[in-house]
């Protein structure tokens, strides 16, 4: 019985069944739970001297990725510090007037806009600070602004320095831009669909609130914009004249990503450096820039590292072997070509009920493995694992989605209630997209 329990392949199971429970009872923060679980159980594996090697070994594969996210995290709060995106917001909010049409379309595309910077809570302080008084003015009901806003900031987590897809990377040790890389057309084909669901809820309101276009003359000028930034120390910060210098900066960044003109650590690390430079070229305005921000970079780091010591152990004390096998030994021949979209799918309700740690730190690398044996590359179930990210912006267990709702005035409940069809059916949309595209393939 003794042997037993000391199977690779029940050990591993045990690791990673006792690091989701710790985590999502919260007993431990996932960052201590990623380091002390694996560790513990490779004592009890027999791997104690080799642990340290294991450690440094996973660490060392993740660290371009925690490379790249620290100076993503640090170039994206700068822009937000020099306000890229205020003439954004004024300019979405003088067009849309009081049109319900155009109000839903607004706050899809403002939220798409700011999502960019990778952080569900930026994205809803901004873009419901901007359209929840137009919304209460002109009777429209809120729900839709928190159901656009959680599935742009979802579909927009996909991009290299989103949390999800640096986690989903990291759980499998393959590079970022091969995980993102092939999902960005089932990407861009999700966001038309957001921007169709804000054509139907902005039409529907249209019709409840007996809005007549033409009966307006002058959409447009019932809004005022944003007002200027009041705060003192606000204000200072802001960089309105080099607006232009950081979006042409921002694009090209972005450009040169897609294009694969250089490993995207070095692109942000240049990126950041020039932006820095360039809107507080004081070396004291930018110590000040990086005091501010450097709690978010440390988290997002040092979450990684942990993750790549916890996938280390797994890796070298050969669980993760011994469960894809055990798997596979009892998975039908028949499905496992259906892996990668069989992922995709119970995406869904896993991180619908689990955190984005435990799901990609814990069942993510399992399936992975699991797959290799049917031919099925580590990349795409990291790809597969992303579409559900729609329904996770729905879960009980995110902040944002308390901030959002507290903001809007509305029950928790209600939203997603109001808003899970619609994050099932963006899920479905961008995996539909996905395997036409070949981002995630049916092994034949």
């Amino acid at each position: 019985m003794t042997d037993l329990l000391l199977q690779p392949a029940v050990l591993g199971l045990a690791m990673v069944v006792t690091f989701m429970i710790l985590i999502m009872t919260k007993r431990m923060s996932a960052i201590a739970a990623l380091l002390v679980v694996p560790i513990g159980f490779g004592l009890l594996a027999g791997a104690g001297a080799g642990l340290g090697e294991m450690i440094l070994q996973g660490v060392g594969q993740v660290a371009p990725t925690a490379l790249m996210l620290s100076f993503a995290v640090l170039y994206f709060a700068i822009m937000m510090d020099a306000g890229l995106f205020d003439p954004l917001v004024n300019k979405v909010l003088a067009i849309v007037g009081e049109d319900p049409l155009r109000i839903s379309l607004g706050t899809a595309i403002l939220a798409m806009l700011v999502s960019i910077d990778g952080d569900g809570t930026t994205t809803a302080l901004i873009v419901i600070t901007a359209f929840l008084p137009v919304y209460r003015r002109v009777g429209m009901n809120p729900l839709i602004l928190a159901t656009l806003l959680g599935l742009a900031n979802a579909l927009m987590n996909y991009v290299p320095w989103g949390g999800p897809s640096a986690r989903a990377a990291a759980a499998v040790h393959v590079d970022l831009a091969d995980v993102v890389g092939p999902l960005l057309p089932a990407m861009g084909v999700g966001l038309l669909g957001i921007l169709g669901l804000a054509l139907l809820f902005g039409k529907s309101e249209r019709e409840r609130l007996a809005f007549a276009p033409a009966a307006r003359s002058d959409p447009g000028g019932a809004i005022t914009p944003l007002p200027p930034v009041a705060d003192a120390e606000r204000a200072a910060i802001r960089r309105p004249k080099l607006f232009w210098f950081n979006l042409v900066l921002t694009v090209g960044l972005i450009l040169g990503m897609i294009l694969g003109l250089a490993p995207l650590p070095v692109l942000m690390m240049g990126a950041f450096a020039v932006a820095a430079t360039v809107n507080y070229p004081k070396v004291s305005d930018q110590k000040a820039r990086l005091a501010a921000h450097a709690d978010n970079v440390v988290n997002v780091v040092v979450l990684l590292f942990a993750a790549g010591a916890f996938t280390g152990i797994l890796n070298g004390t050969g669980m993760s072997g011994a469960m894809a096998n055990a798997a596979l030994a009892v998975i039908p021949p028949q499905i496992g070509p259906f892996l990668a979209p069989i992922t995709a799918l119970i995406s869904m309700p896993l991180t619908f009920v689990m955190s984005n740690d435990a799901y990609y730190f814990g069942v993510v690398p399992v399936i992975a493995n699991a797959a290799a044996g049917f031919g099925i590359e580590p990349a795409a179930i990291a790809r597969a694992s992303l579409i559900g990210q729609p329904v996770h912006s729905m879960s009980p267990l995110l902040a944002p989605i308390y901030l959002a709702c507290g903001l809007l005035g509305v029950d928790v409940a209600d939203a997603q209630r109001f808003a899970l069809k619609w994050a099932v059916l963006i899920s479905l949309l961008v995996l539909g997209a996905a395997m036409l595209t070949g981002a995630i393939p049916v092994v034949g």
